[in-house]
């Protein structure tokens, strides 16, 4: 029985923090290094993440600066800034590129909430599937011989398991909302 919940909670956790993974690089007014989280640079033909070829730090709130430790790479890493869909603008002078953040407008800021809530919805949708499979597996138990009163105990706390995760995806949602918003 609790092998049953734990492998839904551990399946529960990963949803959660995939969904906290993509609103990491959802681009909010203010500058963060993990907007690059998700690009790959063609690096001698392997697609790398920009982290494993380049420095990339925050000198100011709306400025992000991008330092190859291979000056050959800088083409390719501006080249996957430009081809992503963030949005940004990169400026190279040979040695560095910097990424200016422009400030949102509102209808860029209310389609980024939108995105936000169908990423959030897509994770309530995988919590509830990953209830279902274990409700299908407690009913095997019933088939096997274990007392009906014991599973009912468990299908409560499997419920309980999912409506905890439900709130904290509506939790992340609603703080990213916010930083989204916020001018």
């Amino acid at each position: 029985m609790s092998d049953i919940k734990s492998a839904c909670e551990d399946r529960m956790k990963k949803t959660l923090s995939a969904l906290k993974d993509e609103f990491a690089g959802i681009r909010t007014g203010r500058a963060s290094p993990s907007i690059l989280d998700k690009l790959r640079v063609d690096y001698y033909g392997e697609k790398t993440p920009i982290a494993q070829v380049a420095t990339v730090s925050v000198p100011e709130a709306r400025l992000i600066v991008v330092q190859p430790w291979d000056k050959a790479t800088i083409g390719e890493i501006e080249k996957a800034i430009l081809k992503s869909d963030l949005g940004l603008n990169p400026s190279n002078d040979g040695k560095v590129i910097r990424i200016s953040i422009p400030p949102l407008t509102e209808e860029r800021r209310k389609d980024l909430v939108k995105h936000a809530k169908a990423s959030a919805e897509q994770s309530r949708v995988a919590l509830r599937n990953i209830r279902r499979d274990g409700l299908e597996d407690l009913k095997k138990l019933k088939d096997s011989g274990t007392p009906e009163d014991t599973i009912k105990k468990s299908e409560d706390e499997l419920q309980k398991l999912t409506d905890s995760y439900v709130a904290h995806i509506n939790k992340t949602l609603e703080d990213k909302e916010k930083e989204i918003m916020e001018v």
